[in-house]
């Protein structure tokens, strides 16, 4: 169902504020360079460190100003399963494509929890569901024989995959025979992921160069895998660059590097260290980005 490259698109402050005359720019800049879709109030969105009136109303704007252009797919995810479910019900009710659900952080339930924990969001919500799996902040990896038990609910659509591991995603794959899509949810393995069998990406690096992560999954689905090879690997080093420090750090100061938004983050994310800045800026400047 959600195909290509989608940007996990980052929350603008200003002043404590949602800045939303600079996100309205930047929801503009992605859809003017190619990008496949949006999602709003992920991680690095900061989702965490927005409150539920500000997570709704972001929502609501990416949806309002995309005018279906693209894909939505509303991160609506939580460690309650009563929140989660709250969540995903605006997420369809304010006309969202998708509702990107993580795996539950902090309570660290076994798989049988998780198993319990996604169908009871799908079943309860009729909006399709992308899962997303990433141990390194939930402290929980949800395992490919779980994603088995859920590929026959037929709103759980596909899974982002962030455990870091191309054997697990293959084992995905296999065990989910093809009812359940795998997007990528690190971009150094956006290729190895498409190799292998993925429909696609939801991106950091994307945030500050849609045109070309969109162009790589264009030409590969024209099998055209050398020539999105080579792409992949020209920005390769701002992959890299996008996690000097946690995401979205330097995505964010990125961003306020070419001018788009105030690189304002949330407490308790800080600022960029000055030697990782004069690094990024090197690599944006390389990239002629600024």
């Amino acid at each position: 169902m959600f195909k290509g490259a989608f940007t996990a698109i980052v929350t603008p402050f200003k002043d404590g504020k949602i800045d939303f005359d600079s996100f309205e720019k930047l929801i503009e800049f992605q859809i003017e360079n190619k990008i496949d879709g949006l999602v709003p109030c992920g991680t690095t969105g900061e989702s965490a460190t927005l409150t539920h009136e500000e997570h709704k109303k972001v929502i609501q704007f990416v949806i309002k100003t995309v005018k279906k252009r693209v894909p939505v797919i509303a991160g609506s995810g939580s460690n309650s399963t009563a929140e989660a479910i709250e969540l995903t019900k605006f997420a369809k009710e304010s006309g969202a494509d998708g509702a990107l659900v993580i795996t539950p952080y902090y309570n660290k339930p076994p798989q049988e929890g998780l198993y319990q924990h996604f169908r009871k969001v799908a079943e309860t919500v009729a909006i399709p569901i992308v899962v997303y799996n990433v141990p390194g902040r939930t402290g929980i990896n949800l395992l490919p024989s779980t994603l088995e038990r859920l590929k026959d609910i037929s709103n759980i659509v596909a899974v982002k995959e962030a455990s870091g591991k191309v054997d697990q995603a293959e084992e995905i794959l296999s065990l989910t025979e093809g009812k359940i899509d795998l997007l990528s949810g690190d971009d150094s393995l956006y290729l190895p992921m498409l190799a292998i069998g993925g429909t696609g990406i939801i991106s950091v690096v994307s945030n500050i160069i849609p045109n070309d992560v969109a162009e790589v999954y264009k030409l590969y689905s024209e099998k055209k895998a050398e020539k999105a090879k080579e792409l992949f690997y020209k920005y390769y080093f701002l992959t890299n660059s996008m996690f000097y420090e946690t995401n979205p750090i330097p995505v964010k100061t990125s961003l306020k590097l070419m001018g788009k938004i105030s690189g304002e983050l949330r407490l308790p994310l800080c600022n960029l260290s000055k030697a990782n800045e004069e690094k990024l800026t090197a690599d944006l400047q390389k990239y002629e980005l600024i």
